[in-house]
């Protein structure tokens, strides 16, 4: 190395000192990989906790679920029940379960149609998923519409015009409440109980006396999805002979149990159902 006049600092030739700066920054990335690591961890497992937090269904919240087929004739206990969620599901921490969600259950026990015993279907949903993530719950039946009752619910009451847009035509729920468009309110009578979305209807939990139904349980007053029914909507809409034997609110709980009054229990794919969580 040569030294400049009147000093004794060396000086380092260019390839060399290219070399030690190269040979410092890989060290120093070296270093400094392990925290990258570690903070990549914290920040996966902190969104795994903000997606648990938001899959915590509080007690009161009803689910709107479309079926596929059942039947007393064809079912046997054990069998597993898939339905999907009709509506975006407000939580109430800012949080929602996501229409097109699914919701799974069992048949828990099956009577078959004779001259003497009338045939009966009993099922239980237990089983939110939403992405990876499931929840268990327990659900009791608010209300259950056939087929053609949600068909009707979803087509509007009046033609439209040469100026109507369709999406504004009014519709009428299963239970009788009549909605005025999307977005647009939601009445019971002269009383406007909630509000249309794109997917369906939000609104507060009304009882129903006639039909033994509760409103808000639990403190859960927020809105709720109701997707065709109506906000005070209880039993069977729509099924000839099948009613509601059973809706799982008392013992045995979360099991519901649907009765044939003629010939077997046959529920046709796309008959909707709401379900609500108890705790």
């Amino acid at each position: 190395m040569k030294s400049i006049q009147g000093t004794s600092h060396p000086v380092l030739h260019p390839s060399l000192f290219l070399a030690i700066t190269l040979a410092f920054a890989f060290a120093s990335r070296a270093d400094s990989a392990p925290q990258i690591i570690v903070n990549s961890a914290m920040a996966e497992s902190s969104s795994a906790d903000v997606d648990a937090r938001q899959l915590e269904i509080p007690s009161g919240t009803i689910v709107p679920i479309r079926l596929g087929a059942l039947s007393s004739e064809k079912s046997k206990p054990g069998d597993q029940i898939k339905a999907r969620i009709m509506q975006d599901v407000p939580l109430g921490n800012g949080s929602k379960l996501r229409a097109g969600s699914k919701v799974f259950g069992r048949i828990i026990a099956v009577t078959r149609a004779t001259m003497a015993t009338k045939a009966t279907l009993t099922l239980k949903f237990d089983t939110v998923v939403q992405g990876k993530e499931s929840v268990l719950v327990l659900t009791n039946l608010r209300a259950m519409a056939s087929t053609l009752e949600v068909e009707f619910a979803q087509t509007p009451t009046t033609g439209a015009g040469e100026s109507d847009v369709y999406d504004w035509l009014p519709t009428v729920q299963v239970g009788g409440e009549v909605v005025y468009g999307k977005g647009g309110e939601v009445y019971n009578g002269d009383r406007v109980v909630g509000r249309a979305t794109y997917d369906g209807v939000l609104a507060q939990a009304n009882s129903n006396e006639d039909a033994n139904c509760r409103g808000p349980i639990d403190g859960n007053d927020r809105p709720q999805a109701f997707w065709v029914f109506s906000s005070d909507a209880c039993g069977a809409y729509g099924f000839p002979y099948v009613t509601i034997g059973h809706e799982g609110r008392t013992d045995p709980r979360g099991e519901i149990v649907l009765v044939s009054e003629h010939g077997p229990v046959k529920i046709r794919s796309g008959s909707g159902m709401l379900l609500r969580v108890q705790h």
